[in-house]
């Protein structure tokens, strides 16, 4: 399928070697043709995620073994993406030309920090009306592993006492505003800068970790959902219940390894796989008004080295977005 009449080339920020995130340059590329089953999404915001840090790093080394040894395999990074169709191959049925989606595209070649994107149909959905391009592209990797770790693997309950550690991040921004819709009482644990933007995003009480180990205080919790993993596994299972469960879904690879081996039923380590359900799951909350992205900066195409590189630092407020400014606007 071709992009007749159109100037059939684009801005893409492509890496071809692994190192800080200075590699990654703007190059103009081809404008990908959608296969039969493909849309052609225009992108006009993208998020950046963990997976973009480590993959431009190399880091740690074992992330080569999926982004390509000896060098990268995905030459353009990117994922969460928020956009509006440009053209549909001939087998699509759900989408047409002009309508606004979102989609995680990692499980399929990634290409998001870029002016175009073309991805499978089955993992797009219609872009929530109460948000904008920028707050869509921050919703759909962050929110669905904040969703399968607290529903599919946490098996979270109304009435649960539940601690979100790492409650100011990507994962952790979503994670308080889920459970909160899951009728959960919610403890958000994040540094003293972030302690009021939790409270406002409906953490019934928080704690600043650098006044307070909330490993080593009276209360106990239904469910653990720890983003950050600072603390060894026998202090997270000090604190919970005794039918409480501990889900692991981020942190150092020593901590992962030490919850494998040493964690036992109440610890539960998962890796979260994207799907068009779940993101309609998260659309639904959205538009009811239960979830809202909390979007820390937004920059422009032509600074995603310097938006991963501040994303690499872990001082972001929610989401870090790319706006993806094109000539000519549909």
């Amino acid at each position: 399928m071709e992009n007749k009449g159109k100037n059939n080339k684009m801005k893409a920020v492509v890496y071809k070697k692994y190192g800080p995130p200075e590699v990654m340059k703007i190059e103009e590329v081809e404008i990908p043709t959608p296969n039969n089953d493909e849309v052609l999404v225009k992108v006009h915001a993208v998020s950046v995620n963990f997976a973009d840090w480590t993959f431009v790093r190399g880091k740690p080394r074992f992330m080569r073994l999926m982004g390509g040894f000896p060098k990268p395999k995905y030459k353009t990074l990117g994922s969460d993406i928020a956009g509006t169709v440009e053209a549909v191959g001939s087998n699509v049925e759900q989408f047409q030309i002009g309508d606004d989606v979102f989609a995680d595209s990692s499980d399929n070649g990634w290409g998001g920090f870029a002016e175009y994107i073309s991805v499978p149909e089955n993992i797009l959905v219609t872009k929530p009306s109460n948000l904008t391009f920028e707050e869509a592209a921050a919703v759909p990797q962050a929110a669905v592993v904040a969703l399968q770790g607290l529903r599919d693997i946490g098996g979270i309950q109304s009435g649960q006492k539940v601690l979100i550690n790492g409650a100011s991040g990507g994962i952790g921004t979503f994670a308080v505003q889920i459970a909160k819709s899951f009728g959960a009482e919610v403890t958000g644990v994040c540094s003293t800068k972030n302690l009021e933007m939790v409270k406002s995003i409906g953490a019934d009480h928080v704690i600043d970790y650098t006044q307070e180990d909330f490993t080593k205080g009276e209360h106990l919790y239904d469910l653990i959902l720890d983003v950050v993993a600072f603390r060894s596994i026998s202090d997270y299972k000090r604190v919970l219940t005794p039918n409480g469960n501990y889900v692991l879904t981020g942190g150092s690879m020593y901590r992962i390894i030490q919850a494998i081996i040493l964690g036992g039923k109440k610890v539960k380590n998962y890796t979260a796989k994207s799907n068009q359900k779940d993101l309609v799951f998260m659309k639904e909350l959205i538009e009811a008004g239960k979830v809202v992205p909390v979007v820390d900066t937004c920059y422009p195409l032509s600074e995603v080295a310097e938006a991963v590189r501040y994303y690499g630092e872990r001082h972001a407020k929610g989401k870090v977005v790319i706006t993806v400014k094109h000539k000519n606007k549909t």
